[in-house]
């Protein structure tokens, strides 16, 4: 029974880390890999016109739907206006208004995006639309085209593409060529097809958008056609009828309003620019979770102080240092001086590097040893004798330091950072254990400590498990679990296999 619970426990915590592990890299996009960056747009959008001496008030149509592209942040640049945002028929609008100006004008917009291929964002289904009202002889050639593309059709979708594909015939028939006469332009053909659509008593709009190629100067909008086949919007290439969108195409706005409106100006141009830039994958995954309101990230590292962010990067670490210590010591069987001690040196050799730490560690056990040794003719109580040796061991490091600046080794200096009860500690054990069970006893053991030091450091060490644990450290209750079950171990040892192995015969 007592077996069973372990194991019980040990799947729930790996199940609980890696569910909240999954969650927060595949839902929130926390980066998995140090230093990731993700692309992002920022693109800006400037109105310009002529002010008269009145009120002025600015209407921009602005995103609503972006289908694969979430939008980072967003604000305008101007000076002197109010700003606010409002929802139109055809989405979101940005709106600025002044009390006065005069003369030439210029506000800003300014939105930054990033591609998301889970932002599958769409609004409600539409109504059937009413039949558009078209005079003849426009009535009959529409009827007709209708009539014919729906008998080489199945669906909404093959209509769609079948209908642009006889409107962009190079050689179109007579009612193609009547109702192409006054097309000037992508979006006055985008209109046409889509007021046909309207005949068949299919969904559709006209949709403008950008194709994200990295810095532009001046990107023109482009049209596409967005039809709805009872389920969920298509986008159509209206030149070639082919579906989907081309990549990294931001949709910007819907509908057949103008892009911008202006009261009390005149002469109103709108323009827009394109950016590409990197930025650091947690920026994305804050914005993403705030937005969707993530209690979880509220328990993030990031949002931690600076300083306290350094101080847990350190901490988080030790977890893994224990398990190497476990592993090493359960189930290879190496004997060391003490529970986390090691743990703690291999702390202190982050500070001093790997060569210059055992070097450092094994001249203070050595003196202290030497230290204790004579301290032992004085027969002082245990607690006095502690307190000696962590006096001798401060003055140790001291002269270490003092003696490593003098010989230009400034890698000396960070001895002051070793745990000073730890070192102190360790000499009184290995003292002890020299007494009770001789030198080698007492060496095997502290050369142990500093085998397990060692490997923990290296674990330790890595900068791409320190970013993991960091970013998901719900992956703690993994290692929690793994320890949990190496506690249950009862086997041999890979040491004792060696040690005992002329018991097994031949």
């Amino acid at each position: 029974m007592q077996q069973r619970y372990v194991y019980a426990l040990a799947l729930l915590l790996t199940v609980a880390g890696l569910t909240i592990f999954i969650w927060k890299w595949q839902v929130l996009g926390f980066p998995i890999t140090e230093d990731q960056e993700t692309p992002v747009w920022t693109i800006e959008s400037a109105v310009t016109f002529d002010a008269g001496r009145g009120s002025i008030k600015v209407n921009l149509l602005i995103p609503t739907l972006t289908p694969g592209f979430r939008v980072l942040n967003e604000h305008p640049v101007s000076r002197g206006y109010g700003f606010d945002l409002n929802y139109g028929s055809s989405g979101r609008e940005a709106q600025w208004a002044v009390r006065r100006a005069n003369g030439p004008q210029v506000i800003y917009y300014r939105v930054s995006v990033y591609q998301d291929a889970s932002a599958d964002e769409s609004d409600t289904t539409p109504p059937f639309p009413p039949q558009p009202v078209i005079e003849e002889p426009f009535r009959t050639a529409v009827d007709v085209i209708v009539a014919e593309v729906r008998e080489q059709s199945a669906d909404t979708s093959s209509f769609t593409a079948g209908l642009l594909r006889r409107m962009n015939d190079p050689s179109p028939d007579g009612n193609v060529e009547l109702l192409m006469t006054d097309v000037e332009n992508r979006t006055d053909f985008v209109d046409v097809v889509r007021t046909i659509l309207a005949s068949a008593r299919i969904p559709a709009r006209i949709v403008h958008g950008f194709p994200l190629l990295g810095r532009q100067r001046r990107a023109e909008p482009v049209a596409w056609l967005e039809v709805h086949d009872g389920d969920s919007w298509r986008y159509f290439n209206p030149m070639t009828g082919e579906e989907n969108l081309p990549d990294q195409f931001l949709v910007w706005w819907r509908g057949n309003e103008p892009l911008a409106s202006v009261e009390g100006g005149s002469n109103l141009q709108v323009s827009f620019a394109v950016q590409r830039n990197h930025v650091d994958a947690i920026a994305i995954a804050r914005a993403q979770a705030s937005r969707s309101d993530a209690s979880l990230f509220s328990l993030s590292m990031y949002n931690l102080p600076i300083r306290t962010q350094a101080v847990y990067s350190v901490l988080l670490m030790i977890p893994l240092g224990a398990l190497v210590m476990v592993l090493l010591r359960n189930i290879v069987g190496i004997d060391a001086f003490g529970t986390f001690m090691p743990v703690l040196i291999a702390l202190a050799f982050r500070e001093t590097k790997l060569f210059w730490g055992v070097i450092l560690f094994a001249l203070l056990v050595a003196l202290g040893l030497s230290i204790r040794f004579l301290l032992e003719r004085l027969r002082l109580l245990l607690v006095p004798r502690l307190g000696a040796v962590l006096i001798v061991v401060v003055m140790l490091m001291l002269v270490i330091s003092l003696l490593s600046h003098e010989l230009g080794m400034e890698t000396g200096l960070s001895v002051a950072l070793f745990p000073m009860v730890i070192i102190a500690m360790t000499i009184e054990r290995m003292s002890v254990v020299w007494e009770e069970r001789g030198a080698a006893d007492a060496i095997r053991a502290a050369f142990g400590s500093l085998v397990i030091a060692v490997f923990a450091y290296i674990a330790m060490g890595l900068s791409w498990l320190e970013h993991a644990i960091f970013t998901f450290p719900e992956l703690l209750l993994v290692i929690l679990a793994v320890v949990v079950l190496v506690g249950r171990y009862t086997g041999y040892r890979l040491l004792e296999l060696t040690r005992f192995k002329a018991l097994a015969g031949d």
